[in-house]
């Protein structure tokens, strides 16, 4: 059997054996979900653009072309004619190398047992050609040969170099290897990739909303670029030319504890000019462009401050050599192709440096515990903020030069015994250009490893030792009891980690208010809903003047608020690095846009491909030199794979690939392809599959060894996916199929499902559509009689507009609405936002009008609750149940229980807690999407 059925969506690739297949597939991951004829205008931006570096197109040498020139076909160095896939033999042996080696990252042992497996069959056929390759080496070589994507490394080595005492230490006699790649040439082919023209800026410009109150989101939205561009243009001759800001970061990683502690340091690089979502969710739109060495040695010699001044000397001597390829290139404008095709004089310039708090102490040159981008003192980092003064290299260098060391480390916080390697390139200041960091000064610092663990330590300071256990117990017994909601990560046995990820940070931050509410005094609960308002904030991809007044009216009240932990004896005092970096938030944004396209979350998620994956698949023994290898053979089969997808040379399977061509050949092949038609009964058997009561479920290879908790959990978190469809407004659609086990008049089902209320609220949903201007009578039962058929779905899927979240290449986002019996061996009834005045009732003038019975819970009160700032709802005694329109329904909504002062019950899960409360919160935290939208 084979595959010969490609998806026709763009940018998918997947390949199925029947037609039927396809289609399901498309209906779960591609369906259009409603026509979006309009954009909503709060999406709707105005940009002005600089107007002297305007990015003109060029040819290869740099002289401008005419207006509306269309740009040259792009170059395959690879291709040769009569065979597309050089430097492989054909698309067989392309499609088995990528497998192989990007896809399954099979060993050495497995490669060459796969060569003998093909070759077997080879002969068993018949055939006794030769394979492409007769061992793993052979296959490693054409791969090398693969022009397209070429950016290798290169060792560099560095020594200390000052005056050698009598029986000098290791470290002063040892050579320390910096792997490189030329950034210049990595920052070309990362220009070129074609799937970035639609999220690649090519010029400075400033973004207003329908409102015309200025906004930030992207780099180069931000006063930098735009500050950069007016220095640049003083230059006549770079008028025309592009700017192409270098966005940087470096990070430590560690791969193996057990065997060794075994250590890296990669720097990373990334062009400035593409999208935040594009820099999030792209595989090359940040790339390893080096490994810092890592010098070793004993504790007393990491001590001394020779050494600790070799090492920083070390490290900005290599972040220099890295980047100097691309110094010429800040003055005197270089040529680049871009993504739309075009050719471009370019201005290069180092931009905003990804880094978490001890790498910013490295790279700023400044004394721990002290701040990188102010000199507020660190003993009162937040005291008097107002008379501190911005670091620079001029005060650095005026400071050093008029002060002895002593001072300019006691009273300034400057190591005068190193110079930031910012200090030699042009327009650029490592103090400036440090960018915020959502993930260690937010998430996991001050949320997780201040407050968090503060809230602890308050309890064991009120209640003692053993009564603390319990409380803690009983605060993650209510995390774990959190309802079920797409996408939200699930805490089956509370918050108790033993080490944490970033993922887990914000899976908290979601739930964690709630649950302390009760347990705590309630300034501090409103000092934690401040804290996690600012920070949603903080993260949204765009970000408006007047929103960015509104986060530092929030963040003044948590620096407020936070005096609580002193009043209660958690803290003598505060004064911490990570959380005073959140006052230079406010500068940072109008700088650099959003800080969610400068996360080094970014950074970390990069770890996988270019540390941790090729270090699993080396031998351990000197592994840099294999993972280099590794990581340049993945990027060259990525960027031919690439062209050969954008050049039609993949289509379909590689079995139907060769079918095709027998059949152009006019020979009969004698594997036969599945008819188009086959059974397509398929869809129906699949239709409870996304409700995870079908037993086909039991079926699946990959989900074998879970539990049902465990399914479910990762079904919950696959519920809600990024959306690369359009940009567009926000809709909902019901299922492909519906279930065909209810009944379908009126009566039986209501009677199918026990609701004898049922009859009576679809009667007045018909009468109120067909009269909706008149009262609803008192006998409308007899008024209406319904003898049409209804068709039960179990579930829904919204599609909104969402680029805060991890969204699709456009913005959006999708999302599954469940209501049904059965979920992995419960019930699970979701809730959704409805939205009760957009609705116009009439004739629409269609048979079949898609309708959702829900049951209310109405607002408490006109307020949000007054400790934790969210709207409380009431879960309704009577259960009036209400049919509405399917288009009211807004999104989904998620409900956390209002817990109060005593203990939970054993009783009450996550299965169940909708049931068990008769007041709930509305999560604003659930995603960014909804605390914009309850905003």
């Amino acid at each position: 059997m084979t595959n010969d059925f490609p998806c026709l969506f763009p940018g998918c690739h997947l390949t199925f054996h029947r037609l039927s297949g396809r289609t399901r597939h498309h209906n779960t991951c591609h369906r259009p979900i409603s026509p979006d004829p309009e954009t909503d205008p709060a999406n709707k931006f105005r940009e002005v653009f600089h107007s002297k570096l305007n990015a003109l197109p060029c040819d290869a040498n740099g002289s401008f072309l005419p207006q509306f020139t269309r740009p040259p076909p792009f170059h395959a160095p690879d291709k040769i004619e009569g065979n597309d896939y050089q430097p492989f033999e054909d698309r067989l042996a392309f499609d088995w190398a990528h497998y192989h080696f990007v896809e399954l990252q099979s060993s050495e042992r497995k490669i060459n047992k796969g060569l003998d497996l093909w070759l077997a069959a080879q002969l068993k056929a018949g055939n006794d050609s030769a394979l492409p390759w007769s061992s793993v080496q052979e296959m490693y070589t054409t791969i090398d040969k693969i022009q397209a994507g070429d950016a290798p490394f290169e060792t560099v080595q560095f020594k200390y170099t000052g005056v050698l005492p009598p029986n000098p230490p290791s470290w002063m006699t040892a050579t320390y290897e910096l792997c490189t790649r030329n950034s210049r040439k990595l920052l070309h082919n990362q220009l070129a990739t074609s799937d970035f023209a639609s999220d690649f800026s090519t010029q400075p410009y400033r973004q207003f909303n329908y409102e015309d109150d200025r906004v930030w989101s992207n780099l180069m939205s931000g006063d930098w670029a735009w500050n950069q561009a007016d220095v640049i243009a003083e230059d006549p001759r770079t008028h025309g030319s592009m700017l192409v800001p270098i966005v940087a970061g470096s990070d430590k990683t560690t791969v193996s504890v057990a065997t060794g502690h075994q250590e890296y340091h990669p720097v990373y690089q990334s062009p400035g000019n593409i999208s935040n979502v594009a820099r999030r969710s792209h595989s090359n739109s940040v790339l390893p462009v080096a490994f810092l060495p890592i010098p070793k040695t004993n504790k007393r010699e990491r001590e001394k401050p020779e050494y600790q001044k070799f090492t920083r000397q070390l490290y900005h001597a290599c972040l220099g050599y890295i980047f100097q390829p691309l110094r010429q290139g800040m003055t005197v404008p270089d040529v680049a192709r871009c993504p739309d095709g075009h050719y471009r004089r370019v201005i290069y310039r180092l931009g905003p440096y990804i880094a978490d708090y001890p790498e910013q102490v490295w790279l700023a040159g400044i004394v721990q515990n002290w701040c990188p981008k102010c000199d507020a003192h660190y003993k009162a980092l937040d005291e008097n903020f107002q008379h501190t003064h911005f670091r620079s290299h001029e005060r650095t260098d005026f400071i050093v030069n008029s002060f002895d060391p002593g001072t300019v480390w006691n009273e300034h916080g400057i190591r005068s015994d190193v110079v930031p390697f910012t200090h030699g390139f042009p327009g650029a200041d490592i103090h400036t250009l440090l960018s915020p960091d959502l993930l260690h000064q937010l998430i996991k610092g001050t949320f997780k490893d201040h407050l968090v663990t503060w809230v602890n330590e308050y309890l064991r300071l009120k209640h003692g030792k053993t009564q603390s256990h319990e409380i803690i117990k009983d605060i993650d017994q209510r995390i774990s009891a959190v309802p079920l909601y797409a996408g939200l990560r699930r805490f089956s046995e509370g918050r108790d980690f033993e080490q944490w990820t970033g993922d887990d940070s914000k899976a908290l931050m979601k739930v964690y208010i709630a649950a302390i509410a009760g347990h705590v005094p309630p300034k501090m609960v409103k000092c934690l809903a401040t804290f996690v308002d600012l920070c949603y904030i903080f993260r949204r991809n765009v970000i408006s003047n007047t929103v960015l007044r509104n986060a530092e009216a929030l963040l003044q009240k948590f620096l407020e608020l936070r005096e609580v932990f002193i009043e209660e004896g958690v803290r003598a005092s505060i004064s911490l690095p990570r959380q005073h970096a959140l006052i230079h938030y406010l500068t940072s944004i109008p700088l650099f846009g959003s800080p969610n396209g400068l996360c080094s979350s970014i950074t970390e998620s990069k770890h996988i491909k270019a540390v941790k994956e090729p270090w699993r698949r080396s031998n351990r023994f000197e592994a840099l030199d294999q993972m280099l290898r590794a990581i340049v053979r993945s990027e060259k089969l990525a960027t031919l794979r690439q062209r050969l997808l954008r050049d039609g040379f993949l289509v379909g399977s590689t079995a139907a690939h060769y079918l095709r061509a027998l059949v152009q050949e006019g020979r009969q092949p004698h594997t036969p392809i599945e008819d188009a038609t086959a059974d397509s009964d398929e869809d129906i058997n699949m239709v409870n599959i996304s409700d995870g009561s079908s037993s086909e479920e039991a079926f699946s290879e990959e989900d074998g060894t879970l539990s049902m908790a465990e399914k479910e959990a990762a079904a919950s978190i696959e519920d809600a996916i990024p959306d690369d469809g359009p940009p567009g407004i926000s809709s909902i659609q019901l299922a492909a199929l519906p279930d065909r086990r209810y009944p379908k008049e009126l009566h039986q089902l209501s009677q199918y499902i026990n609701e004898p209320d049922f009859p009576e609220a679809f009667n007045v949903f018909l009468y109120s559509r067909r009269h909706p201007n008149r009262p609803i009578p008192p006998d409308i039962n007899m008024q209406v009689n319904f003898c049409g058929k209804i068709y039960v779905f179990h579930s829904a899927t919204t599609r909104f507009y969402a680029p805060s979240d991890l969204c699709g290449l456009y913005g959006m986002y999708r999302q599954q609405v469940r209501c049904t019996p059965s979920w992995y061996g419960h019930p699970r009834y979701d809730t959704v936002f409805v939205v009760e005045d957009e609705d116009k009732p009439g004739n629409e003038g269609k048979d079949t009008v898609q309708c959702a019975l829900v049951s209310w819970y109405p607002l408490s009160s006109g307020e949000r609750d007054c400790d934790t700032g969210m709207w409380t709802v009431r879960a309704d005694e009577t259960r009036a149940l209400r049919v509405i329109p399917l288009k009211r329904i807004a999104r989904g909504a998620h409900l956390l229980p209002k817990y109060g002062v005593g203990m939970l019950p054993n009783t009450v899960t996550y299965t169940n807690a909708l049931d068990a409360f008769s007041e709930y919160y509305i999560n604003p935290y659930i995603d960014y999407h909804c605390h914009q939208f309850l905003a």
